[in-house]
């Protein structure tokens, strides 16, 4: 069977990520179970660091422009770690925003395709991403 276009350790960081997407919608699930919430983060921040390299996860979080992006990523982080776990997800989420919102154009190009309810998830990630262009994409 041909290996696509991932090698083995992207294969590995896409499991990673996946599984840290279910631990935490299993944590929001669970009230915000701060265990989950943790975990989830934990395997998403492996998952990425296999999937882009380690050196494109350095360049991604240290970019001036997504400074406040990390903090707020971080400080949720701790948040949650530090039993505060619905005030830290509010604050992780916006820090995911700054952190991958330029990717929500490309979503929505993507999403664009979907029969009947494509265009109107298109437009509603433009809305969202406030008019962000792919020229910034971080990585």
């Amino acid at each position: 069977m041909p290996s696509m276009w991932l090698s083995e350790n992207q294969k590995f960081g896409v499991i990673f990520c996946c599984a840290g997407g279910l631990f935490f919608f299993g944590g929001i699930i669970m009230f915000f179970d701060r265990s989950l919430l943790a975990m989830g983060n934990i395997l998403f921040l492996i998952g990425l660091t296999l999937i882009i390299g380690f050196q494109k996860t350095l360049v991604l979080f240290s970019r001036p422009q997504k400074l406040k992006g990390t903090a707020a990523f971080a400080a949720g982080i701790l948040l949650i770690l530090f039993r505060w776990p619905l005030v830290g997800f509010a604050i992780e989420l916006y820090g995911l925003f700054i952190l991958f919102g330029d990717f929500l154009i490309t979503i929505g190009q993507f999403a664009g395709n979907v029969p009947v309810v494509g265009p109107y998830i298109q437009r509603g990630l433009e809305i969202l991403a406030g008019g962000r262009s792919n020229a910034e994409l971080p990585v």
